[in-house]
């Protein structure tokens, strides 16, 4: 179905969440979007689910892939927006659904493309199915986790006859005297059966007892992988809780302050929390894990002011919610292959590939409970592009003007040295959590204001070129193919609850140059 003759089907494909192995977000194949164009972007077709859509949409062959909180799973015609096939995943896992979150199965995760099948994450209990591209039907059904609230929020990646895929939890919102002994973990699959070929924790055994580590969800974006190195990278969230020594070390020096780049010194090994973490491709042993950001347990009965059952602060939200990408700078006159990611906490990292160490930080703008950035930056090589959800609404300044917001904003960095080059403040004065995707020096995106805006973005210069109002919240993210895009809208469940003003979607809509 790949119908244009000057396109590659395999280029112009978007296979997973980070839209390839690297998880740049970089629409590589795509030759019709450009600084030039994007002003032609009209509405090809929409597609109506009946309810919200927040996952990036996946494309391959003339197919768009996506699920809907309504618990389907959708394939559809890409250029006419025509059903190919849904499956509803409640009958598909013979899940009836947790009740935690919605009272049905649904995945929250870009589908994952790989030949004839077509693999997904399942949002509660932590289940990866693989159903037949052509017609939606269950090929196998694996479970990673068997514990209450255990989940799938990110999307998988497929490298040579496996499929590698993180550990979520939702267990933090479980009463103090209940909470935790969810362990996030990285788990490796065989592309054709679904048997488990590897699972690794990323903390410490606890017994399946409280009162030990728990936590390190790895729930953002999708695994990136080296295929030079056969190293898979991830990145980690923040501790549910930690053991009484770990607490009473961390209040008796709550009052010191450290760079975001200083390990905290209270912990024990093996807690690879707040973490980028690389993993044997082949054994899953972790390679080196670099942790980033300082102390931080968090669990739900925290957002009470004063509870005495909260951890000992400071407790700065330094999640990672989105996994690192992979790319090759220049530094110090040197070539130099770096994997980056960007912390709720606001920090952008830059670390090598071989060992973790450093090559640069920076503050890309102010972190929050809902970030700074999450569910996945971009890049094109040449510039690091992030989300700055500024959830928090603190004044930041912006690049290179004097203005401030208190908005979320864009962000974008030199890749070679971490430098602010611009930041553009969120038009519609809302928060922007939701990931950003670049093509041809255009950055996409869009808001969680009530009328669901998205935006078109020079690259060079940060300046908004085209935008178009969807009619509900954009908190997923934009995908592009075939000179499209592709995105849905609407986002009424978990943390929307606390932001009144996001609106409830329908559809997947399709804007195309014309």
């Amino acid at each position: 179905m790949c119908s244009f003759a000057t396109m590659d089907c395999a280029d112009a494909a978007w296979i997973n969440h980070g839209g390839d192995l690297t998880n740049r977000r970089y629409a590589a194949g795509e030759i019709l979007l450009n600084p030039l164009t994007v002003r032609n972007l009209a509405l090809r077709w929409s597609f109506f689910a009946g309810k919200d859509i927040s996952a990036t949409p996946a494309v391959a062959n003339g197919v768009v892939y996506f699920p809907s909180w309504n618990g389907y799973l959708y394939a559809v015609n890409a250029f006419n927006g025509a059903l190919i096939w849904r499956q509803n995943l409640s009958e598909l896992t013979g899940q009836s659904g947790t009740g935690v979150v919605v009272n049905v199965t649904v995945s929250r995760s870009t589908p994952t493309v790989d030949g004839d099948l077509l693999i997904v994450g399942i949002y509660g209990p932590a289940i990866v199915i693989a159903v037949a591209r052509s017609n939606g039907r269950l090929v196998w059904s694996t479970t990673l986790d068997r514990r209450p609230r255990v989940l799938i929020t990110g999307s998988g990646t497929v490298y040579m006859g496996a499929y590698y895929v993180g550990v979520s939890s939702l267990e933090e919102g479980l009463p103090p005297e209940q909470c935790c002994t969810f362990r996030g973990s990285v788990v490796k699959l065989a592309l054709r059966t679904g048997a488990m070929l590897w699972k690794t924790y990323m903390l410490p055994d606890n017994g399946g007892r409280l009162g030990g580590y728990a936590g390190a969800a790895v729930w953002g974006s999708s695994p990136a992988i080296d295929t030079n190195r056969r190293l898979v990278y991830v990145a980690t969230g923040n501790l549910y809780t930690a053991p009484a020594e770990v607490l009473k070390c961390q209040e008796e020096q709550n009052n010191q302050t450290a760079k975001p780049s200083h390990p905290d010194q209270c912990l024990g090994p093996d807690t690879n929390y707040n973490s980028i973490v690389a993993l044997d491709i082949d054994s899953g042993r972790i390679r080196w894990s670099r942790q980033l950001g300082g102390y931080d347990i968090f669990y739900f009965a925290c957002l009470v002011p004063n509870n005495t059952d909260c951890p000992p602060g400071p407790n700065l939200d330094a999640d990672f919610g989105e996994a690192p990408m992979l790319l090759t700078i220049r530094s110090n006159g040197t070539s130099r292959d770096v994997a980056v990611a960007v912390q709720k906490s606001g920090f952008a990292w830059a670390l090598d590939r071989d060992n973790g160490d450093i090559v640069w930080l920076n503050l890309a703008g102010p972190g929050g409970k809902e970030g700074g950035g999450l569910w996945g930056a971009a890049t094109d090589g040449r510039r690091v592009y992030t989300n700055i959800a500024n959830s928090d609404r603190k004044s930041f300044m912006l690049t290179p003007s004097n203005q401030t917001t208190t908005a979320g904003a864009w962000v974008a960095l030199d890749a070679n040295t971490g430098e602010i080059i611009w930041s553009t403040a969120n038009p519609s004065n809302d928060t922007a959590q939701a990931p950003v995707m670049v093509a041809n020096n255009v950055l996409f995106t869009g808001s969680v204001a009530s009328n669901g805006p998205i935006y078109a973005i020079d690259t060079n210069t940060g300046n908004i070129l085209w935008t178009y109002n969807t009619g509900a919240t954009v908190y997923g993210g934009i995908s592009a193919s075939y000179g499209c895009i592709y995105l849905g809208n609407g986002y009424t469940v978990g943390l929307a609850n606390f932001h009144p003003t996001w609106t409830p979607g329908t559809s997947l809509y399709a804007f195309c140059i014309v």
